[in-house]
């Protein structure tokens, strides 16, 4: 937890006025007008790259035929018929790295088709209308549980739940969403719409949640293989690695994971404390969220502090250039090698870095930042136990998300394979939910 007792960490550095501004959603929803004017920007490609690029497979130019002629709960339709949670993908996604970058229009005049606020317009006119378009098959008799309610979880249980099969989601949080509800910027996803996304798909019905379970806790996985017929785990990575350097147990220094966390669940922004001066170490989307977030909260100075160079951070160029745009300053080849301070942290000592031999390498040559707040974004890891196969700290997987154990299927960032997307969790938990079925019903 963040201390306001901690020197230069305090709250209310904005009113409540300015940060309702700050937290706007990032991208306006489009007018009807504005969609149909970005959807007769569309080729309609017979063999559509889009297409290829998406990792849940949505037909995009059919999609957005279907809004160009004015019916655009047909288009929700083709999207939740490949994505159940398109509403949020929409939102979250890294189309300028995915569907959008390979678009036709991009290629042939840099600016590509805006699919990613095209799938928004579509899902939120079905969502807003109140309407589930889907009815479940006949019980299968099958019951199954999906541990951890995130993107790969949910998706994984609509589709079982879809198929006839009854289904028991699991989740430590007090409530089901996972990355969606406590680990997205407030900015990218506003009024509660994690929640409502939630709500809506469990519409399907046949789906029960219990919060406040956790494997290796309330849960054993084995008595879960005794008394459901399949298991899917998708229970994320729990851990955050630490930074384990001098000083990284000082007051002020603490995980970026949690501090998002704390901000997505509250509900007086004035409330929570930030510091003057803050530095986020990692190069991930995490890290870039944090020092956003930090920036919006009323932080001064917020730098990123990444080991390697820029083209090797993991966050799009998208999301580095939306933080410089924030007066996020972005530092690349340094590493933390102390944190200095009087109990408190007020000062980081970083190293330059290269590359020899293509191994990462200090320099010796030292810089320090004046750092009242550092936040740890270098990655988190998998904490689950109970005789699983893992390979590099995932647990390994073959096919739609087989593990070693008979019956029990993984998906999500806690397996391996994949790119932590909440795309591509949403593709692993479908898939495998299709994989499920199949293996305990004998047919789709």
């Amino acid at each position: 937890m963040i201390s306001q007792r901690t020197p230069g960490i305090v709250a209310e550095r904005l009113s409540a006025e300015e940060l309702a501004r700050n937290f706007a959603d990032l991208h306006a929803p489009l007018e009807p007008h504005e969609a149909a004017v970005a959807a007769d920007r569309c080729y309609f490609c017979h063999d559509a790259p889009c297409v290829t690029a998406c990792p849940t497979e949505i037909d995009i130019p059919l999609f957005i035929r279907q809004i160009s002629t004015g019916t655009p709960e047909a288009a929700a339709k083709t999207i939740f018929d490949q994505n159940i949670l398109g509403g949020m993908c929409a939102r979250v996604c890294p189309t300028e790295d995915l569907c959008e970058q390979a678009c036709v229009r991009e290629m042939a005049e840099g600016k590509p088709v805006e699919i990613g606020r095209l799938q928004r317009y579509a899902t939120d006119t079905l969502m807003q209308r109140d309407i589930h378009p889907y009815t479940r098959a006949a019980a299968t008799g099958k019951r199954i549980a999906v541990v951890g309610a995130g993107p790969a979880g949910l998706s994984c249980a609509h589709r079982l739940a879809l198929l006839g099969n009854d289904v028991v989601v699991y989740d430590g949080h007090a409530k089901p969403g996972g990355l969606n509800e406590y680990g997205i910027a407030a900015y990218k996803s506003t009024d509660d719409f994690a929640a409502r996304e939630v709500a809506w798909l469990l519409d399907i019905g046949g789906i029960t949640v219990e919060t406040g379970k956790v494997l290796g806790g309330d849960l054993a996985l084995d008595a879960l293989a005794a008394q459901y017929d399949a298991v899917f785990l998708a229970v994320g990575l729990g851990g955050v690695n630490a930074l384990n350097l001098e000083g990284d147990d000082k007051s002020g220094v603490t995980d970026a994971v949690s501090f998002i966390e704390t901000l997505r669940q509250s509900r007086d922004l004035t409330k929570l404390p930030v510091g003057r001066n803050v530095v986020v170490i990692g190069g991930g989307m995490t890290a870039v969220d944090a020092a956003v977030q930090s920036k919006l909260l009323g932080a001064e100075n917020v730098t990123i502090a990444y080991r390697r160079d820029r083209a090797a951070m993991s966050a799009s160029r998208y999301e580095q250039d939306l933080a410089a745009s924030h007066g996020v300053k972005l530092m690349f080849n340094v590493q933390p090698v102390a944190i200095h301070g009087n109990g408190a942290a007020a000062e980081i000592e970083l190293e330059y870095t290269a590359s020899v031999d293509g191994r990462l390498v200090g320099t010796g040559e030292k810089t320090r930042l004046t750092a009242d707040q550092v936040f740890r974004a270098i990655g988190q890891t998998l904490t689950m136990e109970g005789g699983l196969e893992t390979r590099n700290g995932k647990i390994a997987v073959s096919g739609a998300g087989r593990t070693s154990l008979d019956r029990v299927w993984a998906g999500g960032d806690c397996a391996l394979g994949g790119d932590d997307l909440t795309v591509t969790a949403v593709a692993e938990g479908r898939d495998a939910a299709m994989d499920i079925h199949a293996a305990l019903n004998g047919s789709v």
